[in-house]
């Protein structure tokens, strides 16, 4: 009971932080690089803006657009020039912080590289339309942002008047890392290398392996099943009590609304976001991004296992909403509001300046699918959020043509266009966790010499690309390692 009390009172007194997605009401989240951690107040480089095109599909498309970017150039020998290191946005605003930390610097700084960081289009403040609406998010794609980097290239090798041999190496985690490998496939003749960190090269709809993995890492750090029998029996009796005394369910879960005023599709939205609780904690276990103190790094899975498989008479449901109390007040959410059409509603909006979400939601719908499902964990997490729940979401959000066929043709279309797992690269280093769900959908063994794949053991998503840290495993110490050989190799460089 201890531990409980002292997880409660610890989690009263954190700040928020936002370091991925996780999005409250249910809807599919995506990875997401967060803040590096370390920063200590450093001075950061004012944003720059680059003139971009808004369809690089069409030539007769004349349009252009404000994209954010930031430099830093204080490793940089102009008159020697080295490599030039290019971190890719993702689908969230592109962070100074990142421009003066994080292993990519360090590499930056032994290699005496020029840095570029480049935002996404339609996230952060780089916003190539002056709304959301659907009709406007067409010009919303990979393919689209590949073409943004690769203008973006040819524009600062004119710019900084870089020499023709200028080697040019795109970093990017989560999917961005999916971009990293991408633009080197696409515009081999503008990106000498790149390191791909949890990218999910493989489309797919229905992303039932999601919480495949998420069970198998509570197995993995503990050591044993009494973790998962315990997230299994809370279910068992949610589910048991939510047919009998469902107001049990209502005060432990803290819900913002009673069960009796909810439809099925909020009833299936509660137990998709108890089971982001568990996505959430696995996917960032022991990283080291912004907010990741001593007071945030204590929240692992190892010690909420612990809190949920220590002996005592509280039942596992309970222990359950105990840990989903934790979750609510680290997002500074006085209630667990679970309804449908408030997610919806939000999804809808199409102004500037509110939760990005619509953004990502919309690249799942008409790209990579991604959905993470509960199909393959049946007896875990029960079967309340299948793809269909997921697919509902799209035609709710964005229309009625955004049926199963339209996610099926396109998740193939994604699939065949940059070749999914039969991704043929070379100077691409793939890096893993095995800790991180993601890791489902990317390249985890080496299929070719020029094309290595690095697996690290006991890590989570993006772990290789936060700063380092003395607690980091040997594992993981030797990951950026051998990141850091393969591009003395690329640069030339001993």
């Amino acid at each position: 009971m201890r531990l409980l009390l002292s997880f409660l009172l610890l989690f009263q007194v954190l700040l928020t932080v936002r370091c991925g997605k996780h999005f409250r009401l249910g809807r599919s989240k995506g990875g997401n690089l967060g803040g590096p951690g370390g920063y200590d107040g450093e001075p950061l480089p004012e944003p720059k803006w680059f003139k971009q095109k808004l369809d690089h599909s069409s030539p007769s498309n004349l349009n252009t657009w404000k994209q954010r970017y930031f430099v830093n150039d204080s490793f940089y020998d102009f008159k020697d020039p080295g490599p030039v290191f290019l971190m890719i946005g993702g689908e969230g605003p592109a962070d100074p912080r990142w421009m003066v930390k994080g292993a990519w610097i360090e590499y930056a700084e032994m290699f005496k590289a020029l840095c570029f960081n480049l935002e996404h289009r339609y996230y952060g403040e780089s916003h190539p339309t002056p709304d959301k609406s659907t009709k406007n998010l067409v010009y919303l794609s990979s393919s689209q942002a590949l073409a943004d980097l690769a203008a973006f290239i040819r524009s600062m090798n004119n710019l900084y008047k870089l020499p023709k041999d200028v080697k040019w190496i795109v970093f990017g985690g989560s999917y961005p890392g999916s971009l990293a490998a991408w633009m080197r496939v696409k515009y081999p003749h503008l990106v000498y290398g790149a390191i791909s960190t949890s990218g999910p090269l493989l489309a797919k709809v229905n992303f039932m392996e999601y919480y495949r993995v998420v069970v198998e890492a509570l197995r993995e750090k503990t050591g044993n099943e009494k973790c998962v029998n315990q997230v299994k029996a809370a279910h068992a009796q949610i589910t048991a009590l939510m047919k009998t005394h469902p107001e049990i369910v209502e005060a432990e879960f803290r819900v913002c609304k009673a069960f009796s005023e909810a439809s099925n599709n909020d009833i299936k939205n509660f137990y998709n976001s108890i089971a982001d609780d568990f996505a959430d904690l696995v996917q960032y276990n022991e990283d080291n991004r912004i907010g990741a103190d001593k007071r945030y790094r204590n929240v692992t899975i190892n010690t909420v296992c612990k809190l949920l498989t220590e002996k005592s008479s509280i039942p596992a449901y309970k222990k359950l909403g105990q840990f989903n109390s934790i979750m609510l007040n680290k997002t500074n959410q006085s209630c667990l509001d679970y309804s449908y059409d408030n997610m919806i509603q939000e999804l809808r909006n199409v102004s500037w300046g509110n939760d990005e979400a619509r953004q990502w939601m919309y690249q799942t719908c008409t790209e990579f699918g991604f959905y993470q499902t509960s199909s393959a964990e049946v007896e875990i997490f029960g079967n309340e959020f299948t793809v269909d729940f997921f697919v509902q979401q799209c035609q709710d959000i964005f229309g009625k043509k955004f049926d199963m066929d339209f996610l099926n043709a396109a998740v193939d279309w994604t699939n065949n266009d940059y070749g999914g797992l039969d991704i043929s690269a070379s100077r691409v280093v793939f890096v893993h966790g095995s800790v991180d769900p993601w890791h489902a959908l990317g390249l985890t063994k080496t299929k070719e010499n020029y094309a290595p794949a690095i697996y690290i053991r006991g890590t989570a998503h993006c772990a290789n690309m936060y700063p380092p840290a003395d607690t980091d495993s040997p594992a993981l110490k030797q990951a950026r390692v051998e990141i850091q050989q393969y591009l003395a190799h690329w640069v030339g460089l001993p």
